[in-house]
Parts: structure tokens; C-alpha cells; sequence
């Protein structure tokens, strides 16, 4: 039997766990305009973001990337990220235990 979940649903913000016990950990990142979360990294995951709504400037290492509304990022968690919101966004994020992890 599939477990299913509003996102709207969530209250928790920055970050609400969507499915709390379960793996992969999948995390509802909701940030208002000009709102980034803490520099940080997912050591001995692999990241898949979606973007749900909005405008977020992702930078892996250093690299910059804008991703917008519809958009798919995948990347190592290994890496340090800090999701910064150009307008209000709304993000989709699976993080996956690396098979050598």
C-alpha cells in the first residue's frame, strides 16, 4: 500500500520531512525571496532536486546554477550546498544512500 502525502500539508520550514521514517529521506524545502539555507553537505548521498515553484541559485563547490520551476538537479552530497531562493520556491529533494555508502 503506497504511504501519501499532501506537501501543502507539511508545516514544517525551512525543511519538512515528507516521509519521516522512510528511505530515501525526502525533504520539502519551502524558502521565501532572498532566503538560503546554511551551507552544508549529505555525505554519502546522491541529491535530487526538484523544483517545485519558483527560482533557486544552487552552488555545488562553488559552481553556480539557476534552476527554475520544473527543473531536475542531481548531484553528490558530498559536495557543500546552500539553496538561495530568488523568489519564493519550493523544492522536492531525495537524498539516496550511495550504493558504496
Amino acid at each position: 500500500m503506497p504511504t501519501i502525502r499532501s506537501l501543502s500539508e507539511l508545516e514544517a520550514t525551512p525543511h519538512a520531512n515528507v516521509f519521516p521514517t522512510e528511505e530515501p529521506k525526502t525533504i520539502r524545502l519551502k524558502l521565501a525571496a532572498d532566503e538560503a539555507a546554511e551551507p552544508h553537505s549529505h555525505p554519502g548521498r546522491d541529491i535530487v532536486f526538484h523544483l517545485l515553484e519558483g527560482e533557486i541559485k544552487l552552488e555545488p563547490d562553488g559552481d553556480t546554477y539557476k534552476v527554475t520551476a520544473g527543473d531536475i538537479a542531481r548531484f553528490d552530497g558530498d559536495q557543500d550546498i546552500a539553496p538561495h531562493a530568488l523568489e519564493p520556491s519550493t523544492a522536492l529533494i531525495v537524498l539516496a544512500q550511495q550504493e558504496s555508502a
